[in-house]
């Protein structure tokens, strides 16, 4: 069993990590201005499923092959990066409302939830988060160490969706704003988009920790 002061020392950590922005938050962000904190919130609950496939991944040894495989490592990167971009070109591609040339037709919160998994789930840099984080909060004489793994994992992933979700609602404020500028409505599919973009390329320049 995880001692309660080993899990507060976790929490207080896992809390000053996520006060700093990442590229999920990016995504999450870019895409509660371009459809609106609902969108944005399903996103954020997207990418904590994304976290989870990471998760199990470290506490079946998955993550440490993945990252001990220079050829693993960058096809998934590579499929990451490959998946971001498709997003932000389709974006940009997206054709506006008939009726109103300066919105973009909403997407199904299925597909923007699923979106967010996959999102997450093809980032190595992820899956090298979790392998050099989680096991600094493990220790063998306090149980199973795949118990304990799951347990900090679930324990972050649901700092991470509050934390996300914040950022959700505060992209959507910025996007009810925002709306009243019809230059910025005209322009909003390819400055979300090039958000994508950017998070593709951040996500090909990563590299392995060895």
């Amino acid at each position: 069993m995880i001692e309660p002061a080993t899990l507060l020392i976790f929490i207080v950590s896992a809390l000053a990590l996520l006060a700093i922005p990442g590229p999920s938050v990016l995504y999450i962000v870019a895409r509660s201005v371009q459809q609106g904190r609902q969108a944005g919130l399903v996103s954020a609950l997207g990418v904590g499923v994304g976290s989870l496939v990471h998760i199990f991944a470290a506490a079946a040894g998955l993550s440490a092959l993945l990252l001990s495989s220079a050829l693993a490592f960058t096809v998934v990167k590579v499929l990451g990066a490959a998946y971001l971009v498709y997003l932000g070109i389709r974006t940009m591609l997206e054709r506006a409302n008939p009726q109103d040339d300066t919105q973009v037709p909403p997407q199904a919160l299925a597909k923007v939830f699923t979106q967010g998994i996959i999102v997450n789930a093809l980032n190595p840099k992820t899956a090298l988060f979790f392998l050099a984080f989680l096991p600094q909060f493990v220790h063998p004489q306090a149980g199973p160490v795949l118990i304990q793994i799951l347990l900090l994992g679930a324990v972050f992933v649901v700092l991470g969706v509050l934390s996300d979700s914040m950022y959700a609602l505060l992209g959507g404020w910025l996007a009810r704003r925002l709306r009243q500028n019809q230059t910025f409505m005209r322009r909003q599919k390819y400055l979300t988009g090039g958000v994508y973009l950017a998070l593709g390329a951040v996500t090909v320049g990563i590299r392995e920790s060895h």
